[in-house]
């Protein structure tokens, strides 16, 4: 190995260290708390020597919101690439199962990128594409439902409501925006709404019940 990738292979092991006594700090402190100079006490080093992996503490919150993106969207992608290409509705179940499973498994994580906004902290244009990449995997199953002819194209729910340009981008006729919109938000205020308490006492089997929501959330294009 030359010298340079050495160094190369150091600075990636501190990087992921550095995120990973990051997420440590927001399961017990969470994110507004989360600060460099006590990540760089847990770890041994110097605040200088952190700064020059992360100059800021948005740098880190912005490394540990892609990262969350991209596991809650590789854990969705890889669920939903499992299931055979003409069952929709089986394609539907497998990313949304993935993405409350995923959400389950790393509660703090989950409420980093779906929680309540960090104080100070604007997210920049780097956290659109990864932010994104749940909502399109759905958008992708009903546009190959509406290309099959499976998926009614016009189903008169009256003005587009998506951003100019998305629809196209996903392949959706702008009518089916509605819907879209109330799937997605449908997905994740159930997915919030169990991580975040507001069921605990009120529903019984947490995973019986994301099933129905998810399965009436299908309901709305119909998938087949």
């Amino acid at each position: 190995m030359t010298a340079a990738g050495a160094r190369a292979r150091v600075r990636a092991e501190l990087t992921r260290e550095i995120a990973e006594a990051a997420r440590r700090h927001l399961a017990t402190q969470g994110a507004a708390a989360l600060s460099l100079r006590a990540v760089a006490r847990e770890l041994g080093m110097a605040s200088s020597a952190v700064y020059r992996y992360f100059p800021s503490r948005d740098d880190l919150l912005t490394a540990l919101i892609i990262d969350a993106y991209d596991a809650i969207g590789t854990a969705a992608e890889r669920a939903e690439s499992a299931v055979e290409r003409a069952d929709l509705r089986g394609r539907w179940h497998a990313t949304c199962r993935a993405a409350r499973e995923w959400a389950v498994a790393h509660p703090h994580e989950y409420a980093l990128v779906y929680g309540s906004p960090v104080p100070g902290y604007a997210a920049p244009e780097a956290t659109i594409g990864p932010a994104a990449r749940v909502a399109e995997l759905l958008c992708r199953i009903v546009a190959d439902g509406v290309a099959a002819g499976a998926v009614d194209a016009d189903p008169g729910d009256g003005a587009d409501v998506l951003t100019p340009g998305v629809a196209e981008r996903l392949g959706l006729p702008p009518t089916l925006g509605p819907r879209i919109v109330m799937a997605w938000s449908g997905l994740y205020g159930a997915i919030s709404f169990e991580i975040f308490g507001q069921t605990h006492g009120v529903v019984a089997d947490h995973e019986a019940h994301f099933d129905v929501v998810v399965e009436r959330l299908a309901d709305l294009f119909p998938l087949p």
